[in-house]
C-alpha cells in the first residue's frame, strides 16, 4: 500500500513507469530543478520550453547538467506558453507543467477552445495530495484552487475526479467524506444536505467505485478518537482516503494550514479535467512540492 510520496517513487521505479512532461516557460529554479530530480528518479523524460539562455544559466547555477533536458527554445513567456500547451494538445507530452509564469497566462492556454486542453463543456478542477506524518496514509483532497463554490452537480463530478486520483494510486475502493462544519444532519446548513444526498449516491452506485459518508466535520473525518468520543458509526469516519470540501475557501485553509503548521508535510497538487494533466504549482512552491505534484500526475496518467 501507497502510504507516502517515496512510496509513490518506488512504485513508478518498479513498474518502469516514464512519461513525457512539458513544462511551460520552465526557466526557474524551483521547476528545472524538481523536473530535474524526476528526470533522474527515471519517471519522466523532461522538456522545458522557454528562454534557452536563462535555463542553461539556471542549470549552471544550480549545478545541474543541462543535457538531460530537451530544451525548446522560445523566448517569449507568452508564446511559450501557448507552445507548451499545444505540445501536449497534440500528443507530443503526457503531463504539462506550470513554470515561472503567472497562473492567468496558463489557465488562458489550457482553456484555449482550439489548442487548449479542457473538452467541450468540461469542468476544470484540482486534485491536492497531502503527506501528513500525523495520519496513517495519504489524504486526497479537493478543490482548492479552481472552483470557488461548487453546485451539486460539479460536487459530483469533483468527486469523480477525486476518486479517479486516489484509485491511479492503488486504493481499489476509496473512502470519501463529504465534509461540512458537522457531521450533524443541520437543514440551516446547505454543505450538510448536499453531503448527505452525496453520500446516498456512493451508496447506490451512482458515484461508483467507492464508500462515502456525509456530512462528516473534518475531525471525524479524520480522527480515530474523535469517532470514537463522538460514538459515530460510519465506515469513512476516521479512516478518509479523499474529502470533498463544499468550498474553494475551506479546501485552501486545509492545504496551506498543513503546510504551514504541521512539521514534516509533503504535498502535491494538479489540475484535472482537462485531457491531460496539468501541475499547477504555485511559483512559490519548494522543490519537493513539485516534484511530488509530477509524481502525482505520472500515477494518475498512468492508471
Amino acid at each position: 500500500m501507497i502510504k507516502n510520496f517515496n512510496d509513490v517513487f518506488e512504485t513508478l521505479k518498479q513498474k518502469g513507469i516514464c512519461k513525457r512532461l512539458i513544462v511551460a516557460w520552465g526557466v526557474d529554479s524551483h521547476s528545472i530543478g524538481a523536473a530535474y530530480e524526476a528526470v533522474k528518479k527515471g519517471f519522466v523524460q523532461a522538456t522545458l520550453v522557454g528562454d534557452e539562455a536563462l535555463i542553461k544559466k539556471v542549470c549552471e547555477e544550480e549545478k545541474l547538467d543541462a543535457s538531460l533536458f530537451t530544451i525548446v527554445n522560445n523566448p517569449v513567456e507568452l508564446k511559450a506558453v501557448a507552445q507548451a500547451v499545444q505540445m501536449v494538445h497534440d500528443g507530443e507530452g503526457d503531463v504539462l507543467m506550470k513554470g515561472l509564469c503567472s497562473t492567468d497566462k496558463f489557465l488562458r492556454a489550457i482553456l484555449n477552445k482550439e489548442t487548449g486542453l479542457l473538452p467541450p463543456k468540461g469542468l476544470l478542477s484540482h486534485v491536492s495530495v497531502v503527506e501528513n506524518p500525523n495520519y496513517h496514509k495519504l489524504i486526497f483532497f479537493s478543490d482548492m484552487a479552481v472552483v470557488p463554490l461548487p453546485d451539486f452537480r460539479q460536487k459530483v463530478k469533483i468527486s469523480g475526479f477525486l476518486l479517479g486520483v486516489a484509485k491511479s494510486f492503488g486504493i481499489e475502493k476509496p473512502k470519501i467524506a463529504f465534509v461540512a462544519a458537522s457531521e450533524q444532519m443541520l437543514d440551516s446548513m446547505p454543505a450538510c444536505i448536499e453531503a448527505a444526498m452525496l453520500a446516498k449516491m456512493c451508496d447506490r452506485g451512482q458515484i461508483p467505485g467507492c464508500i462515502g459518508d456525509g456530512p462528516l466535520a473534518l475531525d471525524v473525518a479524520i480522527d480515530e478518537e474523535s469517532v470514537q468520543i463522538k460514538k459515530l458509526r460510519s465506515e469513512v469516519a476516521g479512516d478518509a482516503d479523499c474529502l470533498l470540501f463544499p468550498n474553494i475557501e475551506s479546501a485552501n485553509v486545509f492545504w496551506k494550514t498543513n503546510s504551514k503548521l504541521a512539521v514534516g508535510v509533503r504535498q502535491a497538487g494538479m489540475l484535472v479535467g482537462t485531457t491531460a494533466p496539468c501541475i499547477l504549482a504555485s511559483r512559490a512552491d519548494s522543490v519537493d512540492t513539485k516534484l511530488n505534484s509530477i509524481a502525482e500526475a505520472v500515477m494518475f496518467v498512468s492508471k
